[in-house]
């Protein structure tokens, strides 16, 4: 598996938690995707965590894993924030449940796998929680498998101005491509890219 960064494995219906305080932090984390029938990632949590459930979290820094997304949360604020969960991610199941009907609103957009090839690195996606854009991207993402590294740049963030550094404008997501060079912005291309690239079906 890939190192150096949190590692988050998730199954997209559990919306918002653990992804609006890694945007909340402005931490970078490196995602498994975990959709319904994913042949790759999802035995891998069976087998590092002892069950099939997430999300599930390993941190490498400082080698904690955990499942439960409140769990996650309360960790990530502790180790990298300062300990204060914000009050919109700190009602426990109902923040899960309301996330959960937002799922539902997309007719399960992004939780069933996409028969896909590996890639040999993982993906960059400029991107943060909140962005209907960029929440399109990541339901691609998640149906194909893709491991993804997560540059995180809400607003605030001081990588949006890296990004506009990098490409004269910032605008998220903004995809890399390590494996084949190719780099974009707009959600509606990325996702006709990922699919022309990477499914098999």
């Amino acid at each position: 598996m890939f190192k150096g960064y949190i590692l988050l494995l998730y199954y997209i219906i559990i919306l918002g938690g653990p992804f609006e305080i890694v945007s909340i932090l402005d931490l970078d984390v490196l995602f498994y995707p975990c959709p319904r029938g994913g042949p790759n990632f999802r035995p891998k949590v069976l087998d590092i965590g002892g069950k099939l459930q997430f999300p599930y979290m390993v941190d490498p820094n400082t080698h904690i894993s955990m499942y439960e997304s409140d769990n996650i949360i309360q960790y990530l604020v502790g180790q990298y924030g300062d300990g204060n969960i914000p009050c919109t991610l700190s009602f426990g199941c109902l923040t899960t449940l309301t996330a959960s009907i937002g799922l539902l609103a997309r007719n399960g957009k992004g939780s069933i796998y996409t028969i896909a090839k590996m890639p040999r690195k993982p993906l960059k996606l400029w991107s943060y929680e909140g962005s209907p854009f960029c929440k399109l991207v990541r339901e691609a993402l998640v149906e194909l498998e893709l491991p993804h590294l997560q540059i995180s740049c809400a607003r605030g963030s001081p990588k949006r101005q890296m990004l506009y550094d990098k490409t004269g404008l910032f605008q998220a997501p903004y995809l890399e491509d390590p494996n084949t060079g190719i780099e974009m912005f707009e959600s509606a291309e990325i996702v006709e890219y990922l699919k022309a690239t990477y499914a098999l079906e």
